[in-house]
């Protein structure tokens, strides 16, 4: 387990060094000046070799990227250009906000997806099943960049029963998650309902149902703990996708989150904010897959032993 462990972080330890890099390569080539950028087109061309001195763009872009590995090293992502605040105190202000509709999502998602794979699979082939694969097909096509002003259109602007935009409120969170969880929900849905067709097939549910057992004891003690593996990984998977889909859904309703500072980063060229955004997102992306790696041993003991 120690060294399946070892194994694990040195691959994540480098896929985040490939995204650094990358990010580090990207954001230096696209077009646009962090300089024109803050100072605005007009200003005088000694005001913006100033600040380009001062900002140390005027270096090589090896140099660059060597003092930007050096950084990283000493846990230091370094400063915004536009605040003159550390990136590392800006990205803890916004963490908490996209953890918060991170997770309210995933809970929204499981409560959907689980009770409508099992009525799918339990029921496959009747109208049920029919309903449940139509809702899936649904939230899977709509995209969130079309379902958010929707859902602000019907339920703020029309019926009133929740805030526009921002985290001020309660309900704020409201249609946001359902936003993003409607569409994790939808393929978690559709992955439950397979594994569990794929698990009603076997030979020891056919024994529980011979011992007696009821549908729901069937269902809750073997073929949907038996079903988990692939259904975890698809959890983890979409997760880490939830933090991608959140640079969308946070600008949509404005929520103060990391997606909507990743944005505003890029439209302000700034780069240390932009490489500190991406790399906390892929951070966080590589850890989950982590942990859900771990949870197959604590589902499925034998995996430990392969």
């Amino acid at each position: 387990m120690l060294q399946s462990i070892a194994s694990r972080l040195g691959s994540a330890l480098l896929v985040m060094l490939g995204v650094c890099t990358l990010v580090f390569l990207l954001i230096h080539l696209i077009p646009g000046d962090p300089v024109t950028a803050m100072l605005g087109e007009s200003a005088r061309p000694a005001d913006q070799q100033a600040l380009r001195l001062a900002l140390g763009l005027d270096r090589p872009l090896a140099e660059q990227y060597a003092s930007y590995l050096t950084g990283l090293l000493q846990l230091d992502l370094g400063y915004s250009f536009q605040d003159q605040r550390p990136v590392a105190g800006i990205l803890g202000e916004r963490l908490p906000a996209t953890l918060q509709l991170a997770g309210a999502s995933l809970l929204l998602a499981l409560m959907l997806a689980v009770p409508l794979g099992l009525l799918a699979a339990y029921r496959n082939g009747s109208p049920w099943d029919a309903g449940a694969m139509t809702f899936s097909l649904l939230g899977i096509s709509i995209p969130n960049f079309w379902l958010g002003p929707l859902l602000i259109m019907v339920f703020s602007l029309w019926l009133g029963w929740t805030p526009v935009s921002g985290n001020d409120q309660p309900l704020s969170l409201l249609l946001p998650a359902v936003t993003l969880g409607t569409a994790l929900s939808a393929v978690l849905a559709r992955m439950v309902r397979a594994s569990v067709l794929e698990v009603l097939g076997e030979d020891y549910v056919r024994t529980a149902r011979a011992k007696g057992l009821s549908e729901f004891a069937v269902l809750r003690r073997h073929a949907l703990r038996n079903a988990w593996l692939p259904v975890l990984t698809l959890v983890g998977l979409q997760l880490g996708g939830l933090l991608g889909g959140a640079v969308i859904t946070e600008t949509v309703f404005a929520w103060p989150g990391v997606g909507s500072l990743l944005v505003e980063s890029i439209q302000a060229r700034d780069f240390p904010l932009v490489q500190g955004c991406v790399l906390l997102i892929s951070l966080v992306y590589v850890f989950v897959n982590m942990l859900t790696d771990l949870a197959y041993t604590w589902i499925d003991p034998r995996i430990a032993l392969r």
